[in-house]
């Protein structure tokens, strides 16, 4: 039985992570959960939207499953997920892509996964003003050589382990010469490592028009923080939305599994939130603990359930459900 630190965020959260939590539990998966809490409703009852006690449960367990998070104003955090990544070295931002049946999308077949360095580039948070006016700002952006390499090793022995034939790197390296220039150059190196795995690197401008021009030319893509957030969220859009994407942060020793979407604090309690972002992340954390199997009968129900939608499902991807009909639907057909 594996522990698991569990957070079920703000607003929408505790709906969505109930319903995973019951999906699990219908597909025997066996987990202790470890229930800490994050974000703005425990800062408004203590000041701390990270508590001292959420960080020694993820110290001690190291993997986590958090629903959507509320970032206080002038809490000290630019972002608590920013900050449970730091905290933790989780360098690895994993956001797969893929089409999934009958939710609306202009593009069939996609299948990508990004890879995100999850702790550099302009995320780090250094910034300042230049003059007493604040009218000139500077923010600062860090690359290394060693977290570029972790990355980057990281997409490629993801393909290598799932079969996938292609790496493309993406940068600016017309322009931001050092930084993206040090992470491309790190690429075309660690590429040398997988003669088997074609390698690919392209501007970041121009893969965002690939991306929509022809999504199926890509697999696995790598790249740095700032450039993999926009990215990543643009792969979601090709295949129907933040709500069908799940997202995974591993680090060397720790994981952290999440939905990507908001707390949507406007639905909450009124049983509409859509759970299967947060639980396509749950499916990547079972498959990180090699629980393969019960990963995949898990996505054969919810692909079942999707191909009859519009009864049980919720109305973000189409539906006329709830989150309980189609937490329901899925629960009866892992369990007949």
């Amino acid at each position: 039985m594996h522990t698991i630190v569990r957070v079920s965020g703000d607003g929408i959260g505790p709906e969505i992570t109930n319903a995973v939590s019951r999906i699990l539990e219908a597909a025997r998966v066996e987990i202790n959960w470890v229930d800490a809490r994050a974000g703005e409703a425990v800062f408004d009852e203590t000041g701390n939207p990270l508590p001292d006690e959420t960080i020694e449960a993820i110290k001690k367990h190291r993997i986590v499953l958090k629903g959507p998070l509320t970032t206080p104003v002038g809490a000290g955090f630019r972002s608590i997920n920013v900050a449970l990544r730091q905290k933790f070295d989780l360098y690895s931002n994993i956001r797969p892509a893929k089409s999934v049946p009958n939710v609306d999308s202009n593009f069939r077949g996609v299948d990508m996964v990004m890879f995100r360095e999850n702790t550099q580039g302009l995320y780090i948070g250094k910034e300042h003003w230049v003059d007493d006016e604040e009218k000139h700002a500077e923010s600062i952006a860090v690359v290394t050589e060693g977290a570029s390499e972790k990355i980057i090793t990281a997409a490629f022995e993801y393909a290598k382990k799932r079969g996938r034939k292609k790496v493309t790197l993406v940068h600016k390296a017309n322009i931001l010469k050092l930084t993206t220039g040090l992470f491309l150059n790190v690429g075309k190196r660690v590429a040398q490592n997988y003669p088997d795995i074609e390698f690919q690197d392209l501007i970041v401008d121009n893969m965002a028009m690939q991306m929509v021009l022809d999504p199926g030319q890509f697999d696995v893509i790598v790249t740095t923080n700032l450039f993999g957030d926009i990215l990543s969220d643009l792969a979601s859009g090709l295949v129907g939305g933040l709500g069908v994407t799940g997202a995974a942060n591993i680090g060397d020793d720790a994981a952290m599994f999440e939905a990507v979407h908001g707390s949507a604090p406007d639905i909450a309690g009124q049983n509409k939130a859509n759970p299967i972002a947060l639980l396509f992340s749950a499916l990547m954390m079972l498959e990180y603990l090699d629980q393969h199997h019960a990963a995949e009968r898990i996505r054969s129900a919810v692909y079942a359930v999707l191909q009859d939608y519009k009864p049980v499902c919720t109305p973000d991807i189409g539906g006329e459900g709830t989150t309980s009909s189609f937490t329901d639907a899925v629960c009866r057909i892992l369990t007949n």
